[in-house]
């Protein structure tokens, strides 16, 4: 980045600070992925129980339990687990948690989505998927217990005995076919309701089979893989902004390693206290050519360093961007993910950021953007997906809406991919002790022109690495 994009990241406090505010996480109208009737003899079974057998309850809580009754290993992370329930309103929104789990709650996802053809008892469901963290599953073996439980996001009252998944009898663990269970896509195990089988009319969550895309599984050896440039990606080694004044961009910091079968990319930015002491790490597309369409990544971002004391100001992203050719020019675009895990920008602890930029001025500072964030702690593994559309621009975080910003923002010239992680000053841990904080990647998706929702964009995903396909870039050149 050149160091007009270093003033106005520094310079950001200014715009966020003035109009901050939350974000009500709203469940995502996705629609079901096609399923139906099936019983496993010889694959994925799906046991459940609830400690919340009541009627109506301040939260429901499907405990569940997958079991690989087959003959290979199974990935987790290729499987997806579906709780089937009536919504309590038209507008109703739903938060997931995770008391406990033998797999690790940080290992466990849950999303919300809506059926393509609702009954009278489910219109919505519960998605729960795996990281690649969760490892997978021998033959025989099962997840051991998950405590999961959800609840309306005002906290009122939710009724569960019209719920198609619902079994206030089960008060103990049991194969249970009203949760389903999909591998890679495809029905493994249990009966969807009604009209939501693979008979029933094509389901709107099915991903395009065609459309320009990219995908990069960043399935690479080093920074210095040839197959990286030939590839289209850079890793920055040029000096400048943003960040602390003197630190230089490190490609070797950008490493490669396997983790439960996928290859992942950790991009590691240290320091001791001095400008010069200062690493940070980014790779981007040499190519500007992305600019409508479905933009998604897994990253997993830190709260806390790998080594060393904590509290630096570090900012971990994945965004797209072009260049601002002139001062207010409106040809300007800028699309963020970014997570400050110990604040920054004035904000004292942890906040997300998604902000969608039409254009600025460094000097004097003058910007026009849009925000969302919320303030919380990210640490973990995150679906993160951006849709561009000719109307909007939409933000989500593992499958929930997160924000959405107006046509006033859309792009105007295409732009690049970008991943980076940099410290914003020094001032938040002044010790001149070494520490490095990592961010990781797991891949990255685009497809140009089209707006998935998140549930197709992990069913694309899926697919790609059934296939054994590690990279495509079908995206024609700006």
């Amino acid at each position: 980045m050149n160091t007009s994009r270093r003033k106005h990241q520094r310079s950001r406090l200014r715009t966020a600070a003035a109009s901050a505010a939350a974000v009500a996480l709203a469940a995502t109208g996705l629609a079901a992925l096609p399923s139906s009737a099936s019983a496993a003899a010889d694959g994925i079974v799906v046991q459940y129980r609830t400690s919340a057998s009541g009627a109506s309850a301040d939260q429901s809580e499907p405990w569940l339990k997958v079991r690989n009754a087959g003959s290979t290993s199974v990935p987790l992370s290729s499987v997806k687990v579906r709780y089937y329930f009536k919504a309590d309103s038209a507008s109703a929104a739903y938060r997931f948690a995770c008391s406990w789990a033998v797999k690790g709650c940080a290992n466990i996802t849950g999303t919300f989505g809506t059926l393509a053809n609702p009954t009278a008892t489910a219109d919505r469901y519960l998605e729960i998927g795996f990281t690649p963290g969760a490892g997978s599953l021998a033959p025989g073996a099962d997840t051991g217990d998950m405590q999961l439980r959800f609840h309306q996001a005002s906290w009122a009252s939710l009724i569960q005995s019209d719920d198609y998944s619902f079994g206030p009898e089960r008060t103990t663990y049991g194969d249970w076919s009203k949760v389903t269970a999909q591998v890679n896509g495809s029905l493994v195990w249990g009966q969807a309701p009604a009209g939501n089988g693979p008979t029933d009319p094509p389901d709107p969550t099915d991903p395009p089979s065609d459309g320009a895309r990219l995908f990069d599984d960043f399935n690479y050896s080093s920074h210095t893989d040839p197959k990286i440039g030939a590839n289209g990606w850079s890793v920055r080694s040029n000096s400048g902004g943003p960040g602390v004044p003197g630190a230089t961009w490190a490609p070797e910091n950008v490493t490669f390693a396997s983790q439960s079968g996928n290859s992942v990319m950790n991009l590691e930015t240290s320091t001791a206290g001095t400008g010069a002491s200062t690493k940070h790490t980014e790779i981007l597309t040499k190519s500007m050519k992305f600019k409508n369409g479905t933009y998604a990544s897994r990253v997993k971002f830190s709260d806390a360093p790998r080594s060393g004391p904590d509290g630096d100001r570090i900012v971990q992203t994945f965004f797209t961007i072009n260049d601002l050719k002139a001062p207010m020019a409106d040809d300007y675009a800028e699309y963020d993910f970014e997570y400050l895990p110990n604040g920054g920008w004035g904000e004292p602890a942890n906040i997300l950021y998604t902000t969608s930029w039409e254009t600025y001025r460094p000097d004097p500072w003058e910007a026009v953007n849009a925000h969302s964030e919320v303030r919380a702690s990210y640490a973990g593994w995150h679906d993160l997906v951006l849709t561009i559309d000719n109307n909007q621009i939409t933000y989500y975080v593992d499958g929930q809406h997160f924000g959405t910003h107006g046509a006033a923002f859309l792009p105007e010239r295409p732009m690049s991919i970008n991943f980076n992680q940099w410290l914003i000053d020094l001032q938040g841990q002044p010790s001149t002790t070494p520490r490095s904080y990592d961010q990781q990647v797991d891949y990255v998706l685009h497809v140009k022109d089209q707006v998935l929702t998140p549930a197709q964009v992990n069913a694309m995903v899926g697919s790609y690495r059934s296939a054994g396909k590690t990279f495509e870039d079908t995206v024609p050149g700006s």
